[in-house]
Formats: structure tokens, sequence, C-alpha cells
């Protein structure tokens, strides 16, 4: 029988493999959005199959399995420390959603979601929903028996879901966002009726590329990144990914006629970034590195995003941040223009520029269409009427293309199925964690007034961003907050600001 000691080393070496392939794969997907011809596309995925088939061999061989549950008694006999037996509950949670999915399978699986991301990317530029639609249906169908294989008698989407923010269900999302819609409805019906909106003219016109980059920049560095450990390039679609504290990529989508786009692109994915370069660096190279959950990764990006980026209390920051790289584009502005001006709610066709308030609208309608086509109650062909329709029913616009509509989101073609509800919980915890910070002693306006955020950084550094993985999402936000997971400090937060800017 092996030591403790031994299998423990054993664990390391396995946990190093295991960050070498996330290295590999990271680094791979991150090129395939970023600058890869595209004729590569169909190499990668050959690539990216071979790393999924040895990750699966690492952490499903039976070897693994022996020392993990070895390892497992000692944890419970008290024989481990906190770090080592986290790392013990990980790895065995992680080989039980794999082990009983055959490793040709989910190799198949990472190699449709290369193909899938490919094809979706030209289907969008050519607003061509029947060249991706076949992906759609098999991205469903590869997913609901991957779930069935890891959990027989669940429900398949309630699987995904768990996959994405632990402790989560249909039933958990169905209360949450009952709640949210009996906040956002009325308030945006109330704002229609209203019939003021504030200006953008201050924010419009034609705003250089490069400048743009340099602009983006100069928001991550107000943010707190550290430029060292950064990768910043541009995608499709922006998105924030990391392989461990000391590196993590961004990919930002400037357009020329949008500066404000950019500005709160940047602000969110680096509120995604700030969270990996800051978890505790002890555990790099091990299974507790990264961002323990979709929810509290959205709860953090949303956070930089609307709860600092879009405060009247920031605004003169973020003012003379636009002064600063496009000298007179701004004189006569004030911080109050720009505060209502990047605070306008107004239904729109794009779920990434949807204002705070809309927001939530946008996530509920890909959920309910995600569950239509898992229950089988639609298919790929059905999605552009579904989604068409509802945005003419929630939002009352209409979709002029698929490109404009179920086009818009990289999501489906990369297997993401389950992940949009937690951008919705994600703000949600961001608003309880700003009332806990509060409640803390922390001056949040004076601290945003001030441009120097290493206050708020801190509070989250220490409740959230150093424990990575080891603690579960829900009860991580909890701790953080002192209580229990409550959507009515969303809620709350909602109706006073827009009922605030709107004299409601």
């Amino acid at each position: 029988m092996p030591t403790i000691e031994e299998d423990l080393r054993k664990l390391d070496s396995l946990q190093a493999h295991l960050f070498a392939h996330r290295h590999a794969t990271t680094s791979i997907m991150f090129a395939g959005e970023t600058c890869d011809p595209e004729e590569a596309a169909s190499p990668r995925a050959e690539a990216l199959a071979t790393l999924e088939e040895e990750v699966h061999e690492l952490l499903c061989c039976e070897k693994t399995g022996q020392v993990l549950d070895r390892l497992g008694q000692a944890a419970a006999a008290g024989e481990l420390d906190e770090t080592r037996t986290a790392q013990v509950r990980v790895l065995a949670r992680e080989r039980s959603e794999r082990v009983d999915v055959p490793a040709d399978v989910q190799a198949g699986f990472a190699k449709l979601c290369c193909e899938a991301q490919n094809v979706w990317t030209r289907a969008k530029g050519a607003n061509d929903w029947a060249s991706f639609a076949p992906y759609l249906d098999q991205m469903v169908s590869s997913m609901r028996t991957i779930a069935k294989l890891r959990a027989p008698e669940a429900d398949p989407y309630d699987t995904w879901l768990d996959a994405y923010e632990r402790g989560t269900s249909r039933a958990f999302y169905n209360r949450f966002f009952a709640e949210v819609k009996n906040c956002v409805v009325p308030l945006v019906a109330a704002i229609r009726e209203r019939g003021w909106q504030p200006s953008r003219g201050c924010i419009e016109g034609t705003f250089d590329h490069d400048t743009q980059m340099e602009l983006a920049r100069d928001l991550l560095r107000v943010e707190g990144l550290r430029a060292s450990a950064l990768t910043l390039s541009e995608t499709e679609h922006p998105f924030t990914d990391s392989v461990c504290s000391r590196h993590a990529y961004i990919a930002t989508h400037v357009y020329e006629d949008d500066v404000i786009s950019n500005v709160y692109s940047m602000l969110h994915e680096g509120g995604h970034a700030m969270y990996e370069q800051n978890i505790d660096p002890a555990y790099d190279r091990t299974i507790l590195n990264g961002g323990v959950s979709s929810g509290v990764h959205e709860s953090q990006s949303r956070f930089f995003e609307n709860y600092v980026g879009r405060s009247e209390a920031f605004a003169p920051v973020l003012l003379d941040t636009l002064r600063r790289h496009f000298p007179g584009r701004f004189d006569g502005v004030s911080a109050r223009d720009l505060y209502l001006a990047t605070n306008r709610a107004e239904p729109g066709l794009v779920r990434t520029e949807a204002d705070e308030l809309t927001y939530p609208l946008h996530i509920i309608i890909r959920y309910e269409i995600e569950q239509l086509l898992f229950d089988g109650k639609a298919t790929a062909a059905d999605v552009p009427a579904l989604w068409n329709e509802r945005y003419r029913s929630y939002l009352g616009l209409e979709v002029p293309s698929d490109t404009l509509g179920c086009l818009q989101d990289v999501h489906w073609s990369c297997g993401d199925m389950g992940y949009f509800p937690t951008y919705a919980l994600g703000g949600a915890y961001g608003a309880q964690l700003l009332d806990a910070m509060r409640a803390s002693g922390v001056d949040f306006e004076g601290v945003c007034v001030s441009g120097d955020l290493e206050p708020i950084r801190a509070w989250l550094r220490e409740r959230v961003w150093r424990h990575g993985r080891t603690i579960d999402p829900i009860p991580l936000i909890e701790a953080a907050c002192g209580g229990p997971i409550d959507a009515s400090h969303y809620t709350r937060y909602l109706t006073e600001k827009f009922s605030a800017i709107y004299n409601l």
C-alpha cells in the first residue's frame, strides 16, 4: 500500500500534466479566435481532440481513481491539510463527471466545438443561419448524450446548468428569473411611457481604431490589471481566458463608430482577468487555479463593467480617460452627461451592447430557447422564428437579420449551452457583493471618484478572488456577503438606479 506522501507525489504529477494540457488547449483556442488562418480550423480541431483524449485518460484511468480514493479516505480521516483536501475533492468530482463518458465521445465533442465555431464565424458574417443549423443540432445531441452518461437519472439541461454553476437547476433559475422579470418588465414599460431618453450625442462619432486600442490598455490599467501578465488581442466576439495567475488573455472587438462599446467590453473582460490574476499563486499548476464558476466569473466582470464603470461616481474618471485619448472630442461634456449617455435604458437587438436594465431580458430569451432545444420541442431550424418572436414580445423589436439575431453569440458554437443564465445570475451576485462591501465600511463612491480602485480590489481579493476553486460558488458568495443568495439586492439596485435616472 503506497504511503500518503507517495500518493501526494502522484497527485502533484497528475496536476502538473493537467496544467500542461490546459495551457496548450487555451493557447491553441486563443490563437484560433484571434490570429489563425481559416484553413487552420481542421488541424486545430484534430489537435484539441487529441488533447481532450489525453486529459480523459489522465483523469479516468484506474490508477488515478485508486490514488484519489486513498487520498479521499485520508482527507476524511483528517490526515490532509485544507489545500490538499480541496485538490482531492475537486479532482474526484471532475473524474466522476468524465469517467462514464467514453474518451472518443469527449474527443468528438471537442472536435465538433472547434469545427462549429469556425462555421459560426463565417455564418455570422454571411447572415447564413442554414449553414450553422446542422452544427447546433449536433451540439444539442452530443450534449444530451454526455449529460445522460454523466447523470442518467437527471434532466440533461439541469446537468449542464449545474456544470456551469454548481447548485443550480431549472427550478433555481425559474424562481430567479421570475423575480427579475417582475422588476425589469414594469421598469422598461414605465420608461417607455415616460417618453424621454438621455442624449447619446456626447459619445457618438468616429473614433480611430488604434487609439481605441490604446484606450483599452489604459482602462485595464485603471482597473488594476498587470500588463506583464496579460495578452491583449482582437476577435469577433470579446472573451477572456487564463492559464494561471501569471497569464490571462483578453480579446476585444473595436468598432470605430462606437467607442463606448470598447470601453465597457474592456471593463467587463478586465473584471474576468482580474479575478484570474488575483487567485492565490500557490494554486498555479494545480486543479484549484481558475475561477470557481461562470456565475462568479460574471459577477466580477459585470461588477467592473456596471457597478463601477456605469456608476455616476466613476463617470469623472472615465471622462478624463476618454479626454486623454481623444483630445478635444469631449470638451464641453460633463460627467453627468457621460453618466446619462452610458446608462440610457432602451431595448436593442444585441446582447453585448444592451443596457444594464434590459440585459436580463436577452438572457431569458436564450434560456427559454435552450430549454426547447434540449427538450426536443424545437430544432435548430426553428430557432430564428423563436428568437424573433421573443424579441418582438419581450423587447418590442423586429429582428432584421440572423446576424443581429440568433447568430450574434459565439456560445452555442462552443458547446456553452447552460452558460447564458450565469450572466444574469452574476449581475445579481454583484449587487449583493456591492451591498456587503458598503456594509463592511468600504466607501464605494469615494473610491470610484478617486480613480484608485485598490480598496475595492482588496475587498474582492480577500473574499472572492484568492480562493480560486477551493470553495463552491454559492457558499463562496454567501460567505462573502454574510447571508444567503437573495435577488432582491439586484432588483432593488435596478429599481433605485433607473427610477432616479428617469424620474419615475
